[in-house]
């Protein structure tokens, strides 16, 4: 087996970019058209086809699905050239193909790759989570406070108001008490309607987002590829997966899951050096999304290294072929 030594993530994360870009170009034609499915396989093909360029042993730990319910990327799939090291490869080739489908903010290509077993095999199944931006005591706030407690220590560690700090909480019927214990504390809320890995981003860049915590369910593969995120730019997050019946119980066991009322934090969910890649498809607070121009489309992408901390964000202007 390889070892990780031979992870050469500053070699192999160009190599990303490249497969996030080519999913969200490929989703470039159905932005606002109104078809999720067609918009999501569509990035599905194109991030395959060019996973399998890469010299990697690849192994998909978070992906479209089981074998029997995703043809492609599936849990388990094995991908890249068979060359090169083993790794351990989350990904999300659409994450909101509702959002692309109505031509709303933050839709995203996703994937980060880490050595293999390495990334959280997380079962598809809700997951409890809570993340907050770099520069703060460790374990300042935690999954076993009230929201409203957590909001007012982290007010207490920034030296301000629980008035001054905004939580992004995901719009859900399943939150309304959430939200109103939140603004309860006189905290503002920055509502999305999906995509919740940008929704833990934001946290990482809040001068930038103005968004200071991240809480709420979700799901628990998009909280892996979020934690990915954060190792690379700094921050802190909890994940405690959510069961609502036997069969999702039984389905985190068949995943290696023992503990399941176990909290994992950030790098208990991705335990070594990790790259991450992210391409906007639409306009969105982290990422331009896809600009078309006479016979050119560009992207904009984030390539981030936990390595060294690096966060490059790269424009990519492809020409269109005619014809």
């Amino acid at each position: 087996m390889a070892t990780r030594e031979q992870f050469q993530d500053r070699m192999l994360s160009l190599g990303l970019a490249r497969v996030s870009e080519a999913a969200a170009m490929a989703s470039a034609r159905l932005i606002g058209r109104g078809d999720e499915k067609a918009a999501d396989q569509a990035a599905v093909n194109a991030m395959r086809d060019q996973l399998n360029l890469l010299d990697i042993r690849g192994t998909v730990v978070i992906g479209e699905g089981e074998r029997d319910e995703a043809p492609m990327l599936f849990i388990g799939e094995e991908v890249g050239s068979g060359t090169g090291p083993e790794v351990d490869i989350a990904l999300d080739p659409l994450e909101g193909t509702t959002l692309t489908a109505k031509d709303m903010p933050n839709a995203l290509t996703v994937i980060a790759m880490a050595p293999r077993h390495t990334l959280l095999h997380a079962p598809d199944v809700y997951m409890d989570k809570l993340a907050i931006g770099p520069g703060y005591p460790q374990d300042v706030v935690s999954l076993d406070m009230a929201p409203a407690e957590r909001v007012r220590a982290l007010a207490k560690a920034r030296g301000c108001t629980p008035e001054d700090i905004t939580v992004c909480i995901l719009e859900r019927p399943r939150h309304e008490d959430l939200i109103a214990e939140v603004r309860e504390t006189g905290a503002a809320i920055r509502l999305i309607t999906d995509g919740d890995v940008a929704g833990v981003i934001h946290c990482a860049e809040a001068e930038k987002t103005g968004i200071d915590m991240y809480m709420g369910s979700g799901g628990a593969p998009e909280g892996v590829l979020a934690a990915a995120a954060l190792k690379c730019m700094g921050g802190q997050m909890w994940g405690r997966l959510l069961f609502r019946n036997d069969d999702e119980r039984a389905r985190a066991r068949k995943a290696g899951i023992e503990d399941l009322n176990r909290i994992y934090a950030r790098d208990e969910m991705v335990t070594a050096d990790v790259i991450f890649a992210a391409t906007g498809v639409t306009d969105g607070s982290i990422l331009h999304g896809i600009r078309r121009e006479p016979g050119f489309l560009e992207t904009e992408t984030i390539l981030m290294r936990s390595k060294t901390g690096s966060v490059r964000r790269m424009t990519y202007r492809n020409p269109v072929r005619q014809g």
